[in-house]
């Protein structure tokens, strides 16, 4: 988000503050019209990276993928309108229901700012991808299926055939059968079992649930 000129700082014991959330069709109109600024930072630091696990000081290493990253439609989203963390992102799931149209606006371009995000990152060098829904827990699936998915499947979409790409949210157990459409693995957090996510999608690479107090 911030490459694309919105204004976001990292606070200390909050997490990402948005100077000015989206709440309104007009403010939908103003952010739709950033793109990305220069990533020429973003590539260097992945040159950096891969060249440094590509060797050790008396030569070279067994070859060390590097996973690229970058948040899911809906979270971006919910930080945008909610201005900051939020436990429930009620404001964010109020404007998806009270306004629609603004919106599916809304997602299509965090979708757009993802994947091109994430192809920054491919054509530097990363070796695979992962899209990140931190807060797509807190929608039940119809929500998901018809205001979120979609979005997030076209920012996966945009490094389609290129790298393999890891789909993972938090609190997602309920909405895994969604998430592994249009991705090549799919994420698992701690609080669903591995063999339960692999029941509900077979032959679906799985990747995580190690849980972090741990």
């Amino acid at each position: 988000l911030k490459l694309a000129g919105v204004d976001v700082e990292i606070v200390s014991g909050v997490g990402p503050v948005v100077a000015e959330p989206v709440r309104t069709a007009s403010d939908v109109d103003r952010l739709t019209t950033h793109q990305l600024g220069d990533t020429s930072a973003i590539s260097d630091a992945i040159a950096l990276i891969t060249a440094e696990l590509a060797t050790t000081p008396s030569g070279p290493a067994t070859w060390t993928p590097l996973i690229g990253f970058a948040g899911a439609p809906f979270t971006l989203a919910a930080y945008l309108v909610e201005g900051r963390p939020s436990r429930d992102h009620l404001a964010a799931r109020a404007m998806m229901h009270a306004d629609p149209a603004s919106w599916h606006r809304l997602l299509a371009w965090c979708a757009e700012v993802s994947g091109a995000f994430l192809t920054v990152q491919v054509d530097a060098g990363a070796s695979a991808v992962q899209l990140f829904d931190s807060w797509a827990g807190s929608l039940w699936r119809a929500d998901y299926v018809d205001h979120v998915a979609p979005h997030s499947r076209a920012a996966l979409d945009a490094v389609a055939g290129r790298v393999p790409r890891l789909h993972f949210g938090t609190g997602t157990g309920h909405l895994l059968t969604e998430m592994a459409i249009g991705a090549d693995a799919v994420g698992v957090d701690y609080r669903t079992p591995l063999d339960e996510a692999a029941a509900l999608l077979p032959g679906v690479p799985l990747q995580g649930n190690i849980d972090p107090a741990l």
